[in-house]
């Protein structure tokens, strides 16, 4: 069987459903950890992959990249999702008032939060995406979710397995040197991320997460969200679905609201493609609306583009994805 092209001109851009159908069955990982999996790729990372990201910690330092969980965030409603709402139960005033009921003067504040799971920096889990009915391992997927949750593939289920290495491919900064970002509606190719790769003088290895910057999020924070959340962007092309089944990441993250470009590569109505074939075709994590700014220039100052990374979920029970706060140490 000849592997789909990598080559985004290749494309039959008015057949998305052959497109999608070739990297599912090309790549498709069901069956590899065998019929009760529920971390697909996340199999990957090994205890001794672990050891070896901890000798990459020189410095100490521990940067955040994670966006900001307020109001001010990137949502606008599409499919009700919305941006955080906080809200204060027990606050300073009401100390003050004595209203709260304690004794001998002791006061304290309480607050929660309101939120879809996939509105700022997150993980979407295996759960999340179907291919034709079917979840990851070629399970029915309402066999997999039901209005309980995520019965089979939820979060929780990964909880303690997202520390790992981390690798930076700055795309945005390889390809664009002058600005740093991307155009919206670049696809990276898999030639791209093996170019910024090499660029970088590191070695994407089996288990590592891998993190693809490209300038997006720098553009926001400059100019306001605009369609940031599903409106055009750069973002990874369907035909690097091959490089991420061969190269045996664990899970990959971009600073983007959908992960891979759009609008998708096609004259006919499709939406997230790429999703589709890796989500439950290859088993794989996908992280996305990830700050990656900080990192980058960090990782450029040190001309090291490998780190520490720990990015747990919430282990939400039955949750598709997950609200996290990933760290890179260096």
């Amino acid at each position: 069987m000849t592997a789909p092209s990598e080559n985004p001109a290749d494309l039959d851009r008015h057949n998305p459903e052959s497109e999608i159908a070739a990297r599912a069955h090309a790549h498709r990982n069901w069956g590899r950890w065998g019929e009760d999996d529920v971390r697909g790729t996340l199999n990957f990372i090994e205890p001794s992959h672990r050891v070896a990201a901890s000798r990459l910690v020189r410095l100490g330092r521990v940067i955040s990249l994670a966006q900001r969980f307020d109001t001010d965030g990137p949502q606008k409603g599409w499919r009700r999702r919305t941006n955080p709402v906080h809200t204060m139960t027990d606050t300073g005033v009401d100390a003050e008032r004595g209203t709260q009921g304690f004794p001998h003067g002791m006061g304290g504040a309480d607050d929660v939060i309101a939120m879809p799971l996939q509105c700022s920096t997150q993980w979407d889990g295996l759960g999340h995406i179907f291919d034709h009915g079917y979840a990851w391992n070629g399970r029915r997927a309402g066999d997999v979710v039901t209005s309980d949750g995520d019965l089979v593939t939820g979060i929780e289920h990964v909880a303690d397995v997202f520390v790992s290495r981390g690798v930076l491919l700055d795309v945005g900064r390889h390809l664009e040197p002058a600005t740093g970002e991307l155009p919206d509606g670049y696809g990276i190719t898999a030639a791209d991320l093996d170019a910024t790769a090499a660029a970088a003088g590191v070695e994407i290895c089996r288990g590592d997460v891998v993190l693809v910057r490209t300038g997006q999020y720098s553009r926001t924070r400059r100019e306001g969200w605009g369609d940031y959340a599903g409106g055009p962007a750069p973002g990874l092309s369907l035909t690097t679905a091959g490089w991420l089944h061969r190269s045996e990441i664990a899970a990959i993250a971009t600073d983007t609201w959908g992960f891979e470009v759009r609008p998708n590569e096609f004259d006919v109505p499709a939406f997230q493609p790429l999703h589709q074939v890796v989500i439950p075709n290859i088993g794989l994590t996908v992280g996305e609306m990830w700050n990656l700014d900080e990192l980058a220039e960090a990782c450029a100052a040190e001309n090291r583009w490998e780190f520490l990374l720990s990015a747990a979920p919430l282990p939400i029970t039955g949750a598709v994805g997950s609200p996290i706060n990933p760290v890179a140490v260096l």
